[in-house]
């Protein structure tokens, strides 16, 4: 219950300064169906060339496209604009407030800023999930459904917990401004099938980052294409690089040692 509240209050706050600058979140939202566009059209220039990319056609390729919205819009929402004030806090000493708190300080680092209007882009992930399946020719039974919907956030869950690891390496390197960088721009990676991507790449993009993981995994849930297994597996391996993460971050605050040193 002091979680949900502290969640609350965070989000109450949050939503009071979104509609602060009404005009930059309508601006912003235009800005992102113009994204959606310049990647709709980027696919339909890959299919006029070939039937299918990587063995995944139109329709499988546009839900792809959804999921990868899902789980950066989740990303865009609460983990990078949070990045360079963590950063920030670290070297300048601010940091100190968050551990005098009477909460959690993980919590207060991940959600003391939230984008609110990125709401639109998790409606917009999920629609194109739908159009593309239906292009596919694809039904989706309710367990399907069900498996999606965990393994969308288990997927969130172990990018996040990557996040968590790498910001928690600044209590020891406390210039290691550029920590998220390498995740933002794989994470990029997942707009595509790993089968299209060089056997070097794909390793990265499955077991170091594993952005295939956390995009492909769960719209092959969707599809009915894993066994009841595969989907266990996959949620235990969010779970546990939650745990891990969390080991990692209260080492790196045992090892913080203030502003005052």
């Amino acid at each position: 219950m002091h979680w949900l509240r502290l969640l609350q209050a965070l989000f109450k706050l949050n939503v009071q300064m979104t509609l602060a600058y009404r005009a930059d979140t309508i601006v912003n939202i235009l800005l992102n169906l113009m994204w959606l566009g310049w990647e709709l059209l980027g696919l339909s220039i890959i299919f006029s060339n070939t039937a299918s990319l990587g063995g995944w056609g139109p329709g499988e390729l546009i839900a792809l496209l959804g999921v990868f919205r899902l789980v950066n819009a989740l990303m865009a929402a609460l983990i990078w604009p949070n990045t360079e004030r963590f950063n920030a806090s670290v070297r300048d000493g601010s940091l100190d407030y968050i551990f005098l708190a009477p909460a959690d300080s993980l919590v207060l680092v991940t959600f003391s800023r939230m984008i609110i209007w990125r709401a639109w882009d998790l409606a917009l992930g999920a629609a194109l999930v739908g159009i593309g399946l239906h292009l596919g020719g694809q039904a989706s039974a309710p367990p399907n459904l069900a498996s999606f919907f965990f393994l969308v956030i288990s997927g969130s869950v172990i990018i996040y917990s990557l996040w968590v690891v790498l910001i928690a390496l600044t209590f020891w390197f406390v210039k290691f401004d550029n920590n998220v960088t390498i995740l933002q721009a794989l994470l990029d990676a997942g707009r595509y099938p790993a089968t299209i991507y060089p056997p070097w790449l794909r390793l990265i993009v499955t077991f170091v980052v594993p952005v295939a993981v956390a995009i492909t995994v769960p719209l092959q849930a969707l599809r009915g294409d894993l066994a009841a297994w595969q989907i266990l597996a996959f949620l235990a391996i969010g779970a546990l690089s939650l745990f891990i993460a969390r080991q990692v971050w209260n080492a790196g605050v045992r090892h913080y040692s203030g502003a005052s040193s």
